[in-house]
């Protein structure tokens, strides 16, 4: 059995698209998958299936019963507990403990976006917020905090062309962690 953790875009925002966490949770028992965990109330789900199928579906799969359960479309994006890790390791934004990883944030992007699209928005500057994109992640440094940067979800979805959720530096470190608990 494999461990994912599935990123939720836009759930519990603002009074936005409720979603529960212990429903979300029944809803992820439905479609089969085990040792369920969820974080936080932003929809951060940590799962495990041995069903043989890719990470784009079982996001399909989940975001379709989200649209069935609820009437609303959330992006779903998923990593394997390996591919969170890696993303860990290569922020090259954390320099160690001396890092103010408040300020320290991951872009998680549904697929690599196209080398033209990449392209167009290395040459963007919004100082002091910096960023950089390798493969299926944008590392963000936000020196005034995720509230008041310019480089939102919105910005690199409609900049990249592909679904987009941001999660900060703390979270990510969590997910990976309770992630390896249950992974065993």
């Amino acid at each position: 059995m494999t461990t994912y953790i599935s990123i939720l875009r836009g759930i519990n925002v603002s009074g936005q698209k409720l979603i529960r966490m212990a429903d979300l949770e029944k809803l992820y028992e439905c479609l089969g998958f085990s040792n369920i965990i969820t974080y936080i109330q932003s929809g951060n789900v940590i799962f495990k299936t041995g069903l043989n199928d890719t990470p784009s579906g079982l996001s399909a799969k989940i975001e379709e019963a989200i649209q069935q359960n609820y009437g609303f479309d959330v992006p779903v994006i998923i990593r394997t507990l390996a591919e969170m890790k890696a993303s860990i390791f290569a922020n090259p934004f954390f320099k160690g403990s001396k890092t103010e990883s408040d300020k320290l944030y991951v872009t998680f992007l549904e697929e690599k976006p196209q080398m033209i699209n990449i392209e167009k928005i290395n040459h963007f500057n919004f100082l002091p917020d910096k960023f950089i994109i390798i493969e299926r992640e944008v590392y963000l440094d936000c020196a005034g905090g995720y509230g008041t940067t310019k480089l939102s979800n919105n910005f690199f979805e409609n900049k990249l062309k592909v679904k987009a959720t941001t999660r900060n530096w703390n979270t990510v470190n969590k997910l990976v962690e309770l992630a390896a608990s249950v992974s065993g």
